[in-house]
């Protein structure tokens, strides 16, 4: 069941528990799922901060050290009614989810945004399909920026409610006069690319690798939602990390599969107007009644 402390106590709806494959099972036929009952809650700073910081850092990925996390971690704790962490052990204990939205022009002359408003734009110049976000980015315009993060085993069932929660939050906000009346939302992710991995033996079929290394990379979502988002975005697009992992870290990153893994950020910029409807079409895509 979804439940969270809200401004207005409202009654929200329910979501099936998640189910997830029991380990201990002998058969590769039948699989035991065991429940698991997800609780969404406000922020709570005395116990969030830690794992908070956790969950931004794997957001932003390597390019984490660029940006001070304990003071963007405190920014989304100092708005505790915005946004939710998805718990399943209760209220003190550390989120397997989390989202928010921080309104870039009222906290502009913090150094933590300034300098993820400098990143933003510098990203956004490596790729024209980001051209718009630049633009975007100017002292008189609103903009909601969305950082959401789960961890690996977390379902991408939990992303709709947690979406339609923000959606309530920011619309109650704006009725008490808050500075949360966004024009535009900028989400911030990340995808993933596989390539050759350079552990393959030498011996190797050298056909399957030619054909391998000529073949146009595709683009995978670590947030599936990302893809519904995006064909009601103004612009959306990918970009290199800053910082260089190396192929050695995509190898590690291989899961035991046959190609590597290079992760590469990924914004969604999406106006006000428009983003109810993304959020909908997520719910659906999900199959999630909302």
């Amino acid at each position: 069941m979804v439940r969270k402390r809200v401004r207005d106590e409202e009654v929200l709806p329910e979501v099936s528990p998640a189910k997830a494959a029991d380990d201990d099972s002998g058969s590769d036929t039948d699989i035991n799922m065991v429940d698991v009952e997800f609780e969404w809650f406000n922020y709570k700073p005395d116990t969030d901060f830690h794992g908070l910081r956790s969950l931004v850092r794997q957001l932003l990925d390597i390019d984490s050290q660029l940006f001070d996390l304990s003071a963007l971690t405190n920014l989304i704790l100092s708005q505790p009614t915005i946004g939710s962490t998805v718990k399943v052990d209760g209220e003190d204990t550390d989120p397997y989810a989390m989202m928010t939205v921080l309104n870039l022009h009222q906290h502009r002359e913090k150094p933590v945004i300034k300098d993820l408003i400098k990143y933003i734009k510098e990203k956004a110049k490596t790729s024209p399909n980001l051209a718009p976000v630049e633009g975007i980015l100017s002292p008189t315009v609103q903009v909601g920026l969305v950082l959401t993060e789960r961890l690996i085993n977390a379902p991408a069932e939990i992303s709709p409610p947690m979406y339609g929660m923000l959606i309530d939050e920011v619309e109650s906000a704006v009725d008490d006069k808050e500075p949360y009346e966004f024009t535009h939302y900028l989400i911030i992710s990340k995808t993933y690319q596989e390539i050759e991995s350079t552990l393959d033996h030498e011996d190797a079929p050298k056909q399957k690798k030619s054909k391998a290394g000529k073949s146009a990379r595709e683009t995978f979502y670590f947030h599936p939602e990302d893809e519904v988002l995006q064909r009601h975005a103004l612009a959306y697009g990918t970009y290199e990390y800053t910082k260089d992992e190396g192929e050695g870290m995509a190898d590690s990153k291989r899961a035991f599969q046959e190609m590597g893994i290079k992760p590469q950020g990924s914004m969604i910029l999406i106006e006000a107007r428009k983003f109810e409807g993304a959020l909908k079409a997520i719910g659906e895509y999900l199959n999630i009644q909302q």
